[in-house]
This record gives C-alpha cells, sequence and structure tokens, in this order.
C-alpha cells in the first residue's frame, strides 16, 4: 500500500482518471469496427470526463462521483468508451489505494468486481458488452501473463459472461435478469438511456441504482451513456437531466452526480450549411475530425429524415414528442375494455406486418361503434439474435382470420401485402376479391389521407378501443415522417415509420389500426353497416 499524505489539501483536484487512461491505451484497442483491434487512444474530451469520472476527496481518497451521465450525439464512441471502463474497473487499479511521494494518488484493483452491463428490453446495452469482449480478448492475447484466468466462454463472439480469475464477473443483463445476483455490483453501464422508456427498464434502473449503494467499500457507481432524449417520454435520460437541473438550481442536494453533456448551438436551418457544418463541429468536438460530418450533414437532409430526430441524434438536442404520429395520452383515454362486438355484427379489418424478424398484426373495428381491438398480434422476441430467426406464424394468423369470419360479418379486409402476396391471394380466393383487398400502404398520399382520418377520429372520441398493451404500445412507437405530398390546401402531409430504420420498437399494430379504420370509413360510405337482409324460407308444396 502506498504512504499516506501527511498534507491532505483538501481544496486539491485529485483524480484516479489519468492513471485510467494510461491504463486503457497500454492494455485495450478499439472495439468492434472498422479499426477493431487496433491500439485505443482517449481524445482530450473524453479524457477530460474519466477523469472528472474518477475524482477523488482530496483527503480521504474516496470517490466523489457516485452517478455519471456522459451525453454525445450519434456515433461518438459512446459505448466504446463505456466498455473501455468496464475493463479498467473489471482488472485494473481503479480504487484509491493511498498516496505516492509526489502526493498523486494511487490505485489498486478491485477484490471483487461484480460489473453489470445493462440492456434494454431491446438488445441494445449489447453494443457495450460487445465493446468488453472484443478488448478482453485483445488483452488476453497480448498481456495473458499479466491478467491470466480471464474467461470469455467459447469465443468473444458469443460470450455472455466474463468471469475473473480470483473472483469477479462482468455480466450482460436484461430487465428481467437484473434484480438477480444480490445486488453485488460494483460498477454498472446503462447504455442509451433515452430508450429506457418503458415501465420495466426505467425500473430495472432504479432496482440496479439501489443495489450500488449495498457495498460501501467496493465504492460502487453507475455510468449512463445517451443521446438526447424526446421530452416527455418520461425517459431514464429525461429524468437524469431534470435531476441534474434541480441540482444545479440548488433545489436538491447533490448524490455525487457528473452530468457531460455536450449540445450543438441551435440551428434555424437545417439545410443550410452555413449554419449547419458549425454546429456539428461543436457538437462532435474532438471526434469532428474523424466523423464523416458532410454525410451526417446529407442523412439530415434526406426527406424521409424527421427533424426532430436529426436534432436530437445528430445535434444532441433534447426533441420534442411533436414528431409522434398519436397522443399516447388520448388513446389511453379511448380505452372501453368493457364492450365486446356482439357475435354476427359487421366489422372491418386491417392487416399489417413483417414476415421475418419485425411484427405482424390484425386489427378489427367495429362499424356501428367504431371499437378496435387485435384480433392478433405476433412480435418478434427482444432478444436481437433470437429475432434473426424469428418469423410470423402464417397458419395463425389465417386461423386468427377466419375465426372472426365466423364469429363476425367480415365486410371489409385492407391488407397490405408485401412478403405476404400468396398468403392474401390464398384469403381472396376463400373470401372473394370483394372482401379481401391488397391495400399498399407505401403509397403515401393515400396513406397519408387515412392517418389523418385515423388521428381525427382518435382527438374526436369516435374511436374506442379495447386496451390491448402491445396495441397501446404500437400506437405510442409510431413517428412521423414527411409524406412528400400536399392535401388540396397545399398543407404537408405525413406518414408513420419506426424511430429509426433498424429500430426494435414496432409500429406494426398501428398500421393495421389505421387500415382497419379505412376499411370500416369505406365500408361505411358502400352502404356495407346496414344489417344484413335475412333470407325468406320457402316452403315447397
Amino acid at each position: 500500500m502506498a504512504r499516506r499524505r501527511t498534507d491532505p489539501a483538501p481544496d486539491r483536484f485529485v483524480s484516479l482518471g489519468f492513471t485510467a487512461i494510461e491504463w486503457i491505451e497500454t492494455y485495450l484497442c478499439h472495439g468492434p469496427g472498422d479499426i477493431q483491434g487496433e491500439p485505443l487512444v482517449i481524445d482530450d474530451e473524453m479524457a477530460a470526463f474519466i477523469v472528472r469520472a474518477y475524482r477523488l476527496d482530496a483527503v480521504t481518497g474516496r470517490r466523489r462521483v457516485n452517478r455519471a451521465f456522459l451525453s454525445r450525439p450519434k456515433g461518438r464512441a459512446k459505448s466504446e468508451l463505456a466498455g473501455a471502463l468496464v475493463c479498467f474497473e473489471a482488472l485494473g487499479p481503479c480504487r484509491f489505494d493511498g498516496w505516492d511521494a509526489e502526493g498523486e494518488p494511487v490505485g489498486r484493483p478491485m477484490v471483487y468486481p461484480f460489473i453489470r452491463c445493462l440492456a434494454t428490453e431491446e438488445n441494445q446495452a449489447g453494443n457495450t458488452y460487445d465493446n468488453v469482449t472484443v478488448m478482453l480478448d485483445h488483452l488476453s492475447e497480448h498481456f495473458g501473463d499479466e491478467f491470466p484466468g480471464l474467461d470469455l466462454g467459447r469465443s468473444a463472439q458469443t460470450s455472455s459472461r466474463v468471469y475473473i480469475e480470483g473472483g469477479g464477473e462482468i455480466v450482460p443483463s436484461t430487465s428481467s435478469g437484473a434484480a438477480k445476483d444480490g445486488g453485488k455490483e460494483t460498477f454498472a453501464v446503462f447504455d442509451e438511456t433515452h430508450l429506457y422508456v418503458l415501465p420495466e427498464t426505467r425500473a430495472m434502473h432504479k432496482t440496479v441504482r439501489r443495489n450500488l449503494v449495498k457495498r460501501k467499500s467496493a465504492e460502487p457507481w453507475g455510468l449512463e451513456t445517451s443521446t438526447m432524449y424526446a421530452v416527455g417520454e418520461n425517459s431514464v435520460a429525461e429524468a437524469t437531466h431534470e435531476y441534474a437541473k434541480a441540482v444545479k438550481a440548488g433545489r436538491t442536494r447533490d448524490g455525487g452526480l457528473l452530468f457531460d453533456h455536450r449540445e450543438a448551438p441551435h440551428v434555424e436551418d437545417l439545410h443550410d450549411d452555413a449554419q449547419l457544418m458549425p454546429a456539428l463541429k461543436h457538437v462532435y468536438g474532438d471526434a469532428a475530425g474523424w466523423m464523416d460530418l458532410e454525410r451526417i450533414a446529407a442523412d439530415i437532409r434526406e426527406p424521409d429524415t424527421d427533424p426532430a430526430d436529426a436534432r436530437r441524434y445528430f445535434l444532441n438536442q433534447p426533441g420534442t414528442a411533436s414528431a409522434r404520429a398519436f397522443d399516447k395520452g388520448r388513446w389511453a383515454e379511448l380505452a372501453r375494455p368493457d364492450f365486446v362486438a356482439p357475435d354476427g355484427d359487421a366489422i372491418a379489418v386491417g392487416f399489417d406486418g413483417a414476415r421475418w424478424r419485425d411484427a405482424t398484426a390484425l386489427v378489427a373495428t367495429h362499424l356501428e361503434t367504431g371499437h378496435q381491438w387485435p384480433l392478433g398480434l405476433w412480435e418478434a422476441p427482444p432478444n436481437k439474435r433470437e429475432a434473426e430467426q424469428w418469423e410470423a406464424p402464417e397458419r395463425e394468423v389465417t386461423d386468427k382470420l377466419a375465426n372472426a369470419f365466423g364469429t363476425w360479418r367480415v365486410v371489409r379486409v385492407y391488407a397490405d401485402p408485401p412478403w405476404w402476396e400468396e398468403t392474401i391471394a390464398a384469403w381472396q380466393g376463400r373470401w372473394g376479391e370483394k372482401v379481401v383487398t391488397e391495400w399498399w400502404t407505401h403509397r403515401d398520399r393515400p396513406m397519408a389521407f387515412a392517418l389523418r382520418a385515423y388521428k381525427t377520429a382518435q382527438t374526436a372520441g369516435e374511436l374506442s378501443h379495447d386496451g390491448h398493451e402491445g396495441f397501446a404500445r404500437h400506437i405510442a412507437q409510431a413517428v412521423k415522417r414527411d409524406a412528400r405530398a400536399r392535401d388540396d390546401q397545399g398543407r404537408p402531409m405525413w406518414t408513420i415509420q419506426k424511430d429509426r430504420h433498424d429500430s426494435p420498437r414496432k409500429i406494426d399494430a398501428a398500421m393495421a389500426g389505421c387500415l382497419s379504420w379505412e376499411a370500416r370509413r369505406d365500408a361505411i360510405a358502400a352502404g356495407l353497416a346496414r344489417p344484413r337482409k335475412k333470407s325468406k324460407m320457402i316452403v315447397m308444396r
């Protein structure tokens, strides 16, 4: 153990961050990507964050930061930095062990590090853990004599847990696993906390944060990384930001929060390079030299890029919920779980979905009342690897539709055909082309009008629904996309999409609900809402 200082100098800035930077640059490499395996060099901006994150009390040597929040734009390698800190916390001299002859702090490794890389329900925190396994694989190969006994499993690519010789683990966890292992965490990474919007992910964050206070001598702490959030979604990132503002304003005590947020200055016109490019250079900081800012600017100007999302992801500015197509609060008000459409009544059905890796939905609408309910909703598993193997159960989908035909009087079915052409053709052969209609959702103008009518029905209270959780979730997750079309008064129109192309937040039930509503409108206009006349029985004599 290093000797103790006799001159504490309580106001002096001291940190183990410099030790952390040297250790990371000595032993670790870049994680997955184009420069995987190359030596990892920490730029000045991220080095400053590390130094602040490992600041110590100048008298006791204890950590001053219990909770750190790193907010940077998309592509700033936040997950890679988090992965490097996981490795340092697992193997490096990350806790105070005294002072050297010059009065600088000396570190020691953790006795039993237990580190958790938290995943959202969409498996996003795999980004951090994937960096960890690549880095530790490199460390074992090049510095195995210094760090013997690291066990990543069969390979870095398939690793699901890292065991450390002498005791200790690195664990990737989902919300279902976060409450396990008895709360032994010494360090936890919450990656992309703007995505922590569902009750289970917020509860996961709270559970693990509570666990971090259990091992006093280990001085546990947590790291949140994120781009900025959509205001009003009640994400963990938004809650942390509100906490930081309350601390700054003196409304609450500082519990050891480091809030490191870099935001671009306001850009009035995203299509004006004279405004946009300086803003991008500012927000990307030291990374501006190696990021392709021209390509980012081009992506921002793409017609299908939502401006609110562009400001959040690339300018790191808190967005608004205005990008959301539907008001989830209003949707909740429209729930009527007690209503059940009587057997034999006329209904319309909407169908939308992917065949693989996503979701598929059938939604019914009662013609007389406008009440909606899912006939079926099938979703790929949240685990990314399992989702890659998922395929919608075509026979089960058809059975659900057939059951609807057997229970109610189905007068219209509007079905989006991509990847389901053969199935829909079979439906038409079974129930008739006048009933089952291909309704292509990629047609911007018709789709925009249908969506406007659907939203108007919600606002006006003309629609109700059964309160199905999955249906409500898909409604809430649908975001607007410029339809590149205008209505008859010249006003711009919109359609819906996921919040990003590869997003695991599904919207298929929202689209099926819209198609079902459009089928109802057309059926009513065609006079199909009238009760079917009963045929007279003819008695032969």
